[in-house]
């Protein structure tokens, strides 16, 4: 068997218009694990509600960090694919799991090359339904349907894994370097408290209480809140951050549901009213930067700060196409060309 790789991110519009957000948003926002409710509730939510007056708005986010080579999300993850291309042997291709960059178009360049044996890399280091699974049941159902001679191998979620942190935690120090910061915000993406629930094969580990995170359960392999305190613990331990000096929040809710808590931007106010003056926030939820980081956190999130009272804020940026991020991939890849073992 020809083996290949298939590294998939979330995707962008074509274009930061309303015409060309307000499909991309119609094809995420309808996604099942995304809007996890009754079909047709869904329907009347994003095509009656949302998709009635968040394009135009959304488009408007998008220009404010659109470059001139594009979305940045997709320019990043080129790049990062050319530099890991460079170490590999095999065949790679990069697929979003939204908009015009398809998983499928993704699927059809590896057999082309006559690729038959897959690896799956979903571009999110934490495991949840709205993300990381998403892509690789859309993967599963593009493959079978399209491509029923192919065999898809998915790398696991990496948030833990040793050399990822060291890669993760260098990257943050240099971001932290010549900044006296008063603290420092972790900041993942947020997702309603029922995708905890529901990705909880017990069905009663996850209460989402100050003690289920820590108490170890097979749970915590599908548990997205469980795995972003512990990048957080991780990186805090290699770096030796100061421990009352960091902290942790989810960002980005969508609708009157309870989400993951506490608010990132909340906690850009409250900090700022306890006398936090210099900021520095990490999403490492993201590999690519995009609209998430650039817009919400690096301009809205430091206009928040400030305005509560704050006077210096830093994004440190995601790890797009470092040089170190993109061997560690590339090592992981031929580890799994070679014997087939993927990172734990």
């Amino acid at each position: 068997m020809k083996k290949g790789v298939l590294l998939v991110n979330l995707g962008s519009p074509d274009s930061p218009t309303p015409k060309d957000v307000k499909p991309y948003l119609d094809e995420f926002l309808m996604d099942e694990r995304v809007i996890d409710v009754n079909p047709v509730l869904r329907n009347i939510i994003v095509r009656g509600i949302i998709l009635n007056t968040r394009p135009k708005k959304s488009a408007k986010a998008y220009a404010k960090i659109w470059w001139e080579e594009g979305s940045p999300l997709i320019v990043l993850s080129e790049r990062f694919m050319a530099k890991v291309n460079k170490d590999i042997d095999i065949p790679i291709a990069l697929g979003m799991r939204y908009g015009s960059m398809s998983i499928k178009n993704a699927l059809q360049e590896l057999k082309d090359q006559d690729v038959d044996e897959v690896l799956l890399i979903p571009l999110y280091p934490h495991y949840a339904m709205s993300s990381y699974e998403t892509v690789v049941v859309k993967a599963m159902e593009v493959q079978e349907e399209h491509f029923p001679e192919m065999h898809l191998t998915t790398l696991p979620a990496f948030y833990s894994n040793e050399d990822y942190i060291k890669v993760l935690s260098k990257s943050i120090s240099e971001g932290l370097q010549g900044f006296d910061y008063d603290h420092i915000l972790f900041s993942y993406h947020g997702i309603p408290e029922r995708h905890i629930r529901k990705s909880d094969p017990t069905k009663f580990h996850c209460k989402l209480d100050a003690k289920c995170c820590t108490t170890n359960s097979v749970a915590h392999h599908t548990c997205y809140r469980h795995q972003c305190y512990d990048t957080t613990e991780l990186v805090k331990k290699e770096l030796g951050l100061e421990e009352g000096k960091v902290s942790t929040s989810f960002q980005s809710r969508l609708g009157s549901d309870p989400w993951l808590q506490p608010f990132t931007d909340k906690e850009f106010e409250r900090l700022a009213k306890e006398g936090k003056k210099r900021l520095v926030v990490i999403t490492p939820a993201f590999v690519s930067d995009c609209l998430e980081t650039l817009e919400e956190i690096a301009m809205e999130g430091k206009e928040e700060f400030i305005e509560a009272g704050g006077e210096e804020f830093r994004h440190v940026p995601c790890l797009n196409d470092r040089d170190d991020w993109a061997k560690l991939m590339s090592n992981w890849i031929n580890e799994w060309q070679a014997n087939e073992t993927l990172p734990v």
